[in-house]
């Protein structure tokens, strides 16, 4: 089992070890900050839907991304903005985190090689985030190529 350190005992939900790197992620859904905490169970209600409107459509449609996948993203900027403490969605890293990140990596390596559009062109609270997630090593070292990544996608939806 992962060992938790010391310092996270009282303040996490979730511990992560990956590779032997320990990961601290605070416990959202006991935060003392009320704002933070219904924010995060909305984001996490969310999730579904946005990995429908975003990824899905984005891959059902040919042709540019639709409004709906825009909005989406869109809807994310604005969520990533809403707290100044920090570039994530509750401002410091959080479960709310880590249920996003694998979307989002999706969503931009999709975009990207399926239909030619940046996702972060216009959004400085996504870039900030895709930024900051990427100095996490217990995140990076679960990352795939993004070609792979992008030919495996190409090949589950039929896209050419």
């Amino acid at each position: 089992w992962p060992r938790v350190a010391p310092s996270c005992k009282r303040q996490i939900h979730m511990f992560v070890v990956f590779s032997g790197t320990e990961v601290c992620i605070p416990d959202v859904l006991n935060h003392q900050d009320s704002a933070k905490k219904m924010f995060a169970e909305e984001l996490l209600a969310y999730s579904d839907s946005f990995n429908a409107s975003a990824f899905f459509s984005c891959l059902r449609f040919m042709g540019d991304v639709t409004d709906e996948a825009v909005a989406a993203v869109d809807k994310i900027e604005a969520a990533l903005g809403k707290f100044s403490d920090g570039p994530f969605f509750l401002g410091q890293f959080s479960l709310v985190d880590i249920a996003y990140v694998p979307f989002i990596e999706r969503l931009q390596i999709s975009y990207s090689g399926i239909k030619n559009y940046d996702i972060v062109g216009g959004r400085p609270n996504l870039g900030r985030f895709i930024e900051e997630v990427n100095k996490i090593n217990a995140y990076t070292q679960t990352k795939l190529d993004t070609q792979v990544t992008l030919d495996i996608i190409k090949e589950k939806f039929g896209v050419p």
